[in-house]
């Protein structure tokens, strides 16, 4: 499909319901879906039942994917895709309206750059805040008074513990997840009583073309379809945060609660190395 080319309405249909418990019949925009976790879930989430627009800049991976979904059709029709860039502010209200009726919306658009402050990199910076961040805003912008308005919807942001507090090796990551944290938050808050469900997905490790920039030891990494499996699962829950692995979990929301000069003492002790690996 040509970015941009609306849906006819006879083919689309939105269910009244925002539960996830039975995603099957759902219609969902999947934002971010051309590699790695996003591929994987919309895979998934097709065998679930769930008609799946998906979204990325790359429209070769995106055809590639439609046909590895093709076998899978749902009661709402065949699966569809909306070339979209995040990073541009006037796409984003043409990508929403190309989407069609929509049950909900997983933003799991991601840039990643191992670095420190020792050696800053502006221009990946910049894109990581521009698609990790401000990317879903624009994205929010256009749906959240549409769901508020007929009082119901769904949206998920996908991010990462690495948000929980700041971390080595983390610059500028860290903080555009822990940003996505703070902006589900504010979802729940304001939202409270609309229809509209909110839920944040908080990720560990997993193997992508992201973590392989890495060049230190990630405990507890997983694959891009056990991570879409613990989405999905997490979907279907009444609970606000998705997160894993647990340990890492745990660890990293036990590390919160320090207060910041036990928690830099923690750090030191664990020995950052962070100005060598930059």
């Amino acid at each position: 499909m040509p970015p941009f080319e609306k849906l006819p309405k006879d083919q689309v249909k939105v269910t009244s319901s925002t539960v996830m418990n039975n995603l099957q019949g759902k219609r969902l925009w999947l934002i971010g879906a051309s590699t790695g976790i996003g591929r994987d879930l919309a895979l998934l989430l097709a065998k679930e039942g769930v008609a799946v627009v998906i979204s990325a800049r790359n429209e070769g991976a995106l055809q590639s994917l439609i046909q590895e979904m093709k076998p899978v059709e749902t009661e709402l029709g065949s699966h569809s895709l909306v070339v979209y860039d995040v990073k541009k502010m006037d796409m984003a209200k043409g990508a929403f309206e190309a989407a069609g009726e929509l049950d909900g919306i997983i933003y799991c658009a991601g840039a990643y750059e191992p670095m420190t402050a020792h050696k800053p990199n502006l221009v990946a910076l910049e894109e990581m805040v521009e698609i990790n961040y401000c990317g879903a805003f624009r994205v929010l912008a256009e749906i959240v008074p549409r769901f508020v308005q007929r009082k119901s919807g769904y949206i998920l942001l996908i991010g990462s513990i690495s948000g929980y507090r700041g971390l080595p090796n983390a610059w500028g990551y860290g903080a555009t997840k822990a940003a996505l944290m703070h902006l589900a938050e504010n979802l729940k808050c304001d939202l409270m009583g609309s229809g509209v469900r909110i839920q944040i997905c908080n990720l560990g490790f997993v193997e992508t073309r992201l973590t392989d920039k890495n060049n230190f030891k990630m405990p507890f990494i997983m694959d891009t379809k056990s991570a879409a499996q613990r989405i999905v699962k997490g979907m279907k829950s009444k609970r606000f945060e998705i997160a894993f692995p647990l340990i890492m979990v745990l660890a990293l929301k036990f590390l919160a609660l320090l207060p910041r000069p036990l928690y830099f003492t923690v750090i030191s002790l664990m020995g950052n190395k962070s100005d060598r690996n930059s």
